[in-house]
C-alpha cells in the first residue's frame, strides 16, 4: 500500500469517476464519514491510497492526475462504527462506487467481505482486509458505438416481450457458440429477426445491471440466474459481455442493432434492494458508506425489510433518489434504453417504510425528470407485504403490470370464474385506471412471466415441482391457478394434448386481443417448458434456456402467435388508446356491446351468474380513437370476440343486421396456425357452432345500421 497526496478539489457533481483533463475526478456521497480515501489498485493487486480532503454538501470529492480509463480502484471509509444506529464504516472493507460504470471480479471470499466479527450487531468491526476478495470498480471510458435512433413506439402500438440476455441465445444454433449468452447474441440478426417477424415491438430484459449471487447460493453452489440481486445500478452485468471488460461496448452495440429493427429496449431494474442483504450480509458498497442513508432501518439498527431478501432501500432518502435518478437517466442518455420495468415498485412509494404514497419524493422525481418523463414507466405494484399491494393505485404516468389480468384470464379458461370481471379485463381495465387519468394502456396485460409457468406449463401442471432448485419444493408460489388438461405433466395422450394446446392458444389470443399492452414471456411461442418448475430463479441450465430446436408443437404455436400480433398491429381498434364509454359511434353501433349466447346483450343480472362460460365482446371500429403517428383519427373495422371456456360445444347466435352485413371468422382457437376452421362469410341474426374452451375472432366489414331510435345502449 502507498499512500498519496491530497488531489486537486474537483467538483462534487456528478458523482462517480470521470476522466477528465490529465486525470479522473472522483465524487461519493458519504455524509458520516470522517475522511475517504480513493484506491488505486494495480494489475499486481498493490494498492495506491489517495486521500479525498475536500467535502461538499457530504460528497468527498478530487481529481487525481495521471489516471486514465481502464483504472481499478475502490473506496475506503473511516467513520462511525454503531450498529445500534445502522452506522458500520470500516476502513478494512474496500467498497464498490456506487456510481461505478463497469466493475470486475466478484466475492471470493465471503468471510473477507464481512464488516464484523462473530455477531453483526454486538460484534466488533472486522480488521480483515478485503482487498483482493471483493469486486473492484473501474473507470470507464466515455461514449462508445452509437445506439441509433430510439424508435419512441406509441404505447398503445406496443407488444412487449420479456426475455433473459443469456437464457434466450444460450442454445440457438445460429448465433455463434461466443456469442451465445451474451449482448452481443441478442443482437445476432438471426435472433433480430427472429423479434421482428414475431411482431414484438419492445424488449424486457430481465435484470442487467451488474447483481452478484447471494452468500446463501454461493454456499450451497448455486447462482442467481435471474439477476435479481443488484451489486451496481449504473454497471452493465459483466457476465454477459462476450469479451470481458467491454460490456459497456457490447450493451451500446445490442441496443443499436434493435433499434435498427425498430424495436425498444426496457430493462427490469431493481431499485428496492441490494445484494448485501440483512446486517449479517456481506460489506460491499452501500452498507460501508452510509447504511442509514441508503437502507431502511428499525430501532436499534437492524434493516427493516418489505422486499423480502434482507434489506430495503429507503426511497424517502435524498441519497437513494438522486442515485436512482442519476442511474435511470444514465442508461436512458448515454446507452440508449427507451423505458423501465421496476421491480417490487410499491416500495419506491414507501419511504420510511410507511404506507403507499403515490406522491412520494422518488416516484416524483422520477416522472418529473424531462429525461425519464419521456421513457416508458411499468411499475410492479407490489412489495413482500400485503400493505404494499397497489395494482390500479400508482400514479397517472406509470404503467402497471396487471396482476389481476393474469389472474382473471387464467381463472376463466380453467372454467373457475364467470365473466364479470373478464369484461374489465378485456376492455382495459377501466375499474382499475379510468378514474386516475390514466389509459388503457397503461394496464400491463400478461397470462406468463419469469416468474411463474410457462405457457406450456400453465395447461400442463395443477401443482409447482420445484424441486432442483434445492429447497425441497417449499419456493415458489402455490397460487398457480393452472390446470394440466387431465394428467401432471408430460403425456403421450392425444386428446391432452390437443386441449393443452387449444387452451394456450385461448390464452395468448385473449391476451393479444385484449384492450391494454400486451405482454408475452419469450419461449412461450416456441411451446418452451420448465417441467412445471414455477421459481427457476437459480437455474441456469437447459431448465430456464429458451429450445430453439424445432417441433412440430413449437412451428404451431409460433404460427399462431404471428399471426395473432399482426392482427393486434394492423387492427386498431383492437388496441384502442381510450376507454370505451358506451357512446355511439358514426356506424350506428355502439364502441362497445356485450353479447350472451342467445345473442342478445348481457343484462344486469347476467353479469352475477358465475356458471356463465361464453362472453362475446362488439368493438365498433368506424371511431376507434387510435391515431396515426401524426395525430389523425383512423377508422377499423368493426370486431366481434367470442370466448368459450364451456367443457361443451354450443351453439351461439350472432348479432343482427344492425350491427352489420356479414360476419368473417379471421382468428379460431380451434386450429393449430389460428385459421378459421370454417371460413367464408356468415349471416347476422344465425347460428354458430362453437367447440368447447375455443375462441373465434370475427371481422364485421361493413359498418351497421343505426339502432332504433330511443334505443338505450350505454
Amino acid at each position: 500500500m502507498a499512500l498519496d497526496s491530497s488531489p486537486l478539489a474537483g467538483r462534487p457533481f456528478p458523482l462517480g469517476a470521470h476522466p477528465e483533463a490529465g486525470g479522473v475526478r472522483f465524487a461519493v456521497s458519504v455524509p458520516p464519514a470522517t475522511a475517504v480515501e480513493v484506491c488505486l489498485i494495480g494489475d499486481d493487486g498493490s494498492e495506491r491510497r489517495v486521500e479525498l480532503t475536500e467535502r461538499t454538501f457530504g460528497v468527498w470529492h478530487g481529481t487525481v492526475a495521471g489516471i486514465t480509463p481502464g483504472q481499478r480502484y475502490g473506496y475506503r471509509v473511516h467513520g462511525p462504527y454503531d450498529p445500534s444506529r445502522g452506522l458500520r464504516c470500516n476502513p478494512a472493507k474496500l467498497l464498490l462506487d456506487p456510481y461505478a460504470r463497469q466493475i470486475t471480479g466478484t466475492v471470493t471470499s465471503p468471510e473477507a467481505a464481512l464488516g464484523y466479527v462473530d455477531d453483526p450487531m454486538l460484534g466488533p468491526p472486522s480488521p480483515v482486509d478485503s482487498l483482493g476478495s471483493v469486486p473492484l470498480s473501474v473507470v470507464a471510458s466515455p461514449g462508445g458505438p452509437d445506439t441509433g435512433v430510439k424508435p419512441e413506439v406509441p404505447f398503445e402500438e406496443a407488444v412487449i416481450y420479456e426475455l433473459h440476455v443469456r437464457g434466450f441465445t444460450q442454445r440457438h444454433p445460429d448465433v455463434p457458440e461466443h456469442l451465445r449468452g451474451t449482448y452481443l447474441g441478442l443482437a445476432h440478426p438471426a435472433v433480430v429477426e427472429h423479434l421482428a417477424r414475431l411482431g414484438v415491438t419492445s424488449v424486457e430484459l430481465l435484470p442487467v445491471q451488474a447483481f452478484l449471487d447471494e452468500p446463501a447460493l454461493v454456499r450451497e453452489g448455486r447462482h442467481n440466474y435471474w439477476g435479481y440481486s443488484p451489486l451496481s445500478y449504473f454497471a452493465p452485468h459483466p457476465g454477459y459481455a462476450s469479451e470481458p471488460g467491454r460490456e459497456v461496448e457490447e450493451f451500446r452495440t445490442m441496443v443499436a442493432a434493435l433499434h435498427a429493427a425498430g424495436i425498444e429496449v426496457l430493462l427490469d431494474v431493481v431499485y428496492n434492494h441490494t445484494c448485501e442483504g440483512g446486517p449479517d450480509g456481506p460489506t460491499l458498497c452501500y452498507r460501508g458508506f452510509d447504511a442509514p442513508g441508503y437502507y431502511l432501518h428499525i430501532e436499534g439498527g437492524g434493516t427493516l425489510d418489505i422486499t423480502g431478501c434482507g434489506n430495503t432501500l429507503e426511497a424517502g432518502s435524498p441519497q437513494v433518489v438522486r442515485m436512482v435518478a442519476d442511474s435511470l437517466r444514465y442508461w436512458t442518455t448515454e446507452l440508449g434504453v427507451d423505458g423501465f420495468r421496476f421491480d417490487l415498485a410499491s416500495t419506491l412509494g414507501r419511504p420510511g417504510g410507511g404506507r403507499f404514497d403515490r406522491a412520494s419524493a422518488l416516484l416524483t422525481a422520477i416522472t418529473s425528470d424531462p429525461v425519464l418523463s419521456r421513457c416508458k414507466l411499468i411499475a410492479e405494484p407490489w412489495d413482500a407485504t400485503g400493505d404494499g399491494y397497489r395494482v390500479g393505485d400508482f400514479g397517472v404516468q406509470w404503467a402497471e403490470w396487471n396482476g389481476r389480468y393474469r389472474d382473471t384470464v387464467r381463472d376463466f379458461w380453467r372454467g373457475h370464474t364467470g365473466v364479470r370481471d373478464l369484461a374489465y379485463r378485456l376492455s382495459g381495465s377501466s375499474d382499475l385506471y379510468a378514474d386516475d387519468l390514466r389509459r388503457p394502456w397503461q394496464s400491463i396485460n400478461f397470462v406468463t412471466a419469469h416468474d411463474g409457468f410457462t405457457l406450456r406449463d400453465l395447461v400442463s401442471y395443477n401443482d409447482k415441482h420445484n424441486e432442483a432448485n434445492g429447497e425441497d419444493n417449499r419456493d415458489g408460489t402455490n397460487d398457480n391457478r393452472s390446470w394440466n388438461c387431465g394428467a401432471e405433466g408430460e403425456t403421450d395422450e392425444p386428446g391432452v394434448l390437443a386441449l393443452r394446446a387449444r387452451q394456450a392458444r385461448n390464452l395468448l389470443a385473449t391476451l393479444l386481443l385484449s384492450t391494454g399492452t400486451p405482454m408475452l414471456t419469450a419461449g412461450d411461442e416456441l411451446w418452451r417448458t420448465q417441467g412445471g418448475n414455477n421459481n427457476a430463479y437459480c437455474l441456469d441450465d437447459e431448465t430456464s434456456w429458451v429450445d430453439w430446436d424445432p417441433t412440430e408443437e413449437g412451428t404451431a404455436m409460433l404460427a399462431f402467435t404471428r399471426r395473432v400480433i399482426g392482427l393486434r398491429a394492423t387492427s386498431p381498434a383492437l388496441r384502442q388508446p381510450e376507454f370505451f364509454d358506451g357512446r355511439t359511434t358514426p356506424s350506428g353501433a355502439p364502441d362497445l356491446v356485450w353479447f350472451r349466447v342467445d345473442g342478445e346483450e348481457m343484462a344486469e343480472t347476467d353479469w352475477f351468474d358465475e356458471g356463465r362460460r361464453f362472453l362475446g365482446m362488439w368493438i365498433d371500429g368506424s371511431t376507434s380513437l387510435s391515431r396515426t403517428r401524426e395525430g389523425e383519427l383512423v377508422s377499423d373495422d368493426s370486431w366481434l370476440l367470442l370466448l368459450h371456456a364451456g367443457a361443451e360445444a354450443i351453439t351461439v347466435t350472432l348479432p343482427g343486421v344492425e350491427y352489420g352485413e356479414r360476419f368473417e371468422p379471421v382468428l379460431d382457437s380451434t386450429t393449430g396456425d389460428g385459421s378459421p376452421a370454417r371460413p367464408g362469410r356468415l349471416e347476422p341474426g344465425g347460428p354458430l357452432e362453437l367447440g368447447p374452451r375455443s375462441l373465434l375472432l370475427l371481422r364485421v366489414p361493413e359498418a351497421g345500421r343505426v339502432p332504433e331510435a330511443g334505443r338505450d345502449r350505454a
